[in-house]
């Protein structure tokens, strides 16, 4: 009997021992995962994420500025942060969206002492170079498309197409102005009148911005925004931007303002992606869904003023 005690006694030793291994084995992997997921998620982990440049992208038609301020915010509160780059490919879009997207880059300016530097690639064009006026600096490729400082409505009119086929619509209104830019009908001259103050109103908003931004004189300033479209090393002579740069050049100048020199290390929002379980959750609830709506939206809206270059 005493012998068996004493052959028992070191097996629930090492019975111990091996399922305690397996536990700190686990926290480590748990800790591990954790971090690496926190790092893919531009997040900053203490001891861990050392000071780096957050590259921010606008790109493609500007629909909505929900994402773009989303990013902002939370690279805002990442400590690791101590730059930002704002990549620039597009054409621009919404004027609602450009300009929200334009005032928070521009508080971020204004009220914290990192840098912001705008970069635009191969196009960033009226509501895109808006959005780029934002930043303490703005540096576009020698051959990029910029400028195009302007303001645009536009909407079908099907009318004629309609009475053709013998279509009509019936309309009640509670004023003459209700029905304004109806695509079934010609504008009458007091409602292309309207729609011309509100264009002037919103165009000179970004002219002013233009001008606060880019040190330039009204008058200047007019006559660069005309709706023009020029090449980043156009832009660099007439002063809407401060000179030409590659991107990689563009995240140095950055790292230099923040004090972390050339090459500094950076950072990008996680991109996520239309995946195999968006597709099994349904329709209704998956990516595909809201993809297929935002294009539906954007045929069938009515009218709907855009910084936006064609």
């Amino acid at each position: 009997m005493e012998a068996h005690l004493r052959t028992r006694e070191p097996l629930d030793v090492q019975r111990r021992t091996t399922v305690l291994s397996i536990a700190i084995l686990l926290a480590f992997f748990a800790i591990g995962a954790a971090v690496v997921g926190r790092l893919m998620l531009g997040g900053h982990v203490p001891f861990v994420s050392s000071d780096r440049v957050a590259i921010i992208p606008v790109t493609g038609v500007i629909e909505s500025d929900g994402t773009f301020l989303q990013r902002l915010k939370r690279f805002r509160e990442d400590e690791s942060v101590r730059g930002f780059v704002i990549e620039i490919r597009s054409p621009g879009g919404v004027a609602g969206a450009a300009q929200s997207m334009y005032s928070e880059l521009a508080r971020l300016r204004d009220e914290d002492e990192r840098p912001v530097v705008a970069w635009i690639g191969e196009i960033g064009a009226s509501g895109g170079y808006y959005v780029a006026l934002g930043a303490d600096s703005i540096l576009a490729l020698p051959s990029a498309l910029t400028g195009s400082i302007g303001v645009i409505m536009q909407f079908p009119n099907a009318g004629e197409l309609l009475r053709k086929v013998g279509v009509g619509l019936e309309v009640v209104k509670s004023g003459d102005l209700k029905g304004l830019g109806s695509p079934v009908r010609d504008l009458t001259d007091e409602e292309r009148r309207v729609l011309q103050d509100l264009v002037d109103d919103v165009y000179d908003q970004f002219l002013a911005a233009v001008v606060e931004n880019r040190e330039l004189g009204r008058e200047q300033a007019a006559s660069l925004a005309d709706g023009r479209v020029m090449s980043g090393a156009q832009a660099a002579r007439a002063g809407l931007v401060d000179r030409t740069a590659t991107l990689r050049e563009a995240v140095d100048v950055a790292g230099r303002m923040a004090g972390l020199g050339e090459n500094p290390r950076t950072v990008r929002p996680a991109e996520r992606r239309l995946g195999f379980w968006d597709i099994i959750r349904g329709v209704e609830e998956s990516r595909l869904h809201l993809i297929v709506r935002s294009i539906l939206d954007r045929s069938l809206a009515g009218p709907r003023l855009r910084y936006q270059w064609p």
